[in-house]
């Protein structure tokens, strides 16, 4: 099994392929992921099996900007985020941030499994008006 690999601006077009069947209500397209990749301190990672998550560093906090897996439970969104996790960690960030739909029970289950706890609720986030769950993860004492 090969593990995710570093993803850089002559991704983008991979990225936005798969996160659109993952997103279809807010898919992200070439432009946007080359965009963000050309920004300080973003970064992805691409898994050859199907999935890719996106994260940014800021000061001493990460943000995991998006996470697509297809196909799903199959362990590669677990690689991607433990990935990203000590990826995150040795860059030096804190705490690893992101959000979630309330309702995505699969999602809230892997990133409880990884630790992560509730820090906030963003009502009505999502264009479908669903809210969105801040999950915190602490990476390290400062």
């Amino acid at each position: 099994m090969t593990g995710p690999v570093r993803a850089g601006f002559a991704h983008a077009k991979t990225l936005a392929a798969l996160h659109a069947p993952a997103f279809p209500h807010e898919p992200w397209d070439e432009g946007d992921f080359a965009t963000l990749l050309a920004q300080p301190g973003v970064t992805a990672l691409l898994d050859p099996r199907g999935g890719f998550v996106l994260w940014r560093i800021a000061a001493d906090e990460a943000e995991i900007l998006t996470l697509a897996v297809i196909p799903r439970r199959q362990g590669i969104g677990t690689a991607l985020m433990r990935a990203a996790i000590e990826a995150a960690g040795t860059a030096g960030a804190v705490a690893m941030y992101l959000e979630v739909a309330a309702g995505n029970e699969a999602a809230l289950g892997l990133y409880r499994n990884l630790g992560f706890t509730a820090a906030g609720r963003r009502n009505f986030y999502y264009p479908t008006g669903e809210d969105a769950l801040v999950l915190r993860l602490t990476l390290r004492n400062p």
